[in-house]
């Protein structure tokens, strides 16, 4: 008899296989690193993308890294992290990152730490033979930034399931991007994720909470809305 666990699973992988094939997101020969933040999403994505490496067509190999900022007081639980890839037969890597906000005070300290691991994540990669790097964005995250972006910017634009690197010989990733956030809440809850230890200090309610909140009520109001907002997206 299926599980609670085996359901979801069926479930999320049905999504996430139909996310890499649709977008053409797993290719033979691929060298893809993982971005683990060591929250929920990025556990789920190295889980499915070990399993997906066992496979032989396409054949990828995948590694996983983990950025420290040295000047954020803030703390991941390394140790699980570390045994949570070792279990999945997946490399993890620890990488050091920092910034000093007063070579630019203009930009806040969530976007100089954002843009400083990415920097950090990118140049690794490139020094390393990967040529892909997987980030974990949900359906629910792309969605959000997409409702977002017509609200307050008057754009259509959001996260691509795929993206060329403009400065650097990388295509950014998305395999969850069809994976809805409640299901990676009910697999991590189901198989026993642990959670960081301790958020950032400078992390605060954002317009992001409350346009996913508006998904939500979109959600309330109509099912199938986020399929359609989808297909509003032209992906």
């Amino acid at each position: 008899m299926k599980t609670k666990a085996d359901i979801i699973e069926a479930r999320i992988r049905k999504a996430f296989n139909k996310g890499c094939v649709k977008y053409s997101l797993l290719e033979d020969g691929d060298r893809i690193l993982i971005a683990l933040s060591g929250g929920k999403d990025s556990l789920e994505l190295v889980r499915l993308l070990s399993q997906r490496a066992r496979i032989f067509k396409p054949s990828i190999k995948v590694e996983a890294a983990h950025i420290i900022m040295d000047n954020i007081p803030y703390e991941t639980d390394r140790t699980y992290i570390q045994h949570f890839c070792e279990s999945l037969g997946v490399r993890l890597h620890i990488l050091h990152s920092s910034f000093n906000e007063s070579t630019d005070p203009n930009k806040t300290k969530c976007f100089l730490c954002s843009w400083n691991r990415r920097k950090t994540l990118f140049e690794f990669a490139c020094a390393n033979g990967f040529n892909k790097i997987a980030l974990g964005h949900h359906n629910d995250d792309i969605l959000t930034t997409f409702l977002m972006n017509i609200t307050f910017e008057g754009s259509t634009q959001t996260m691509l399931p795929k993206l060329q690197m403009k400065h650097y010989d990388l295509q950014i990733i998305r395999p969850l991007c069809l994976v809805p956030e409640a299901d990676i809440k009910e697999i991590a809850a189901e198989l026993g994720f642990t959670k960081q230890k301790a958020l950032c200090p400078y992390e605060t309610t954002s317009q992001r909470a409350t346009m996913t909140d508006m998904l939500h009520r979109l959600e309330s109001i109509n099912p199938e809305a986020r399929y359609s907002l989808w297909n509003a997206m032209g992906l």
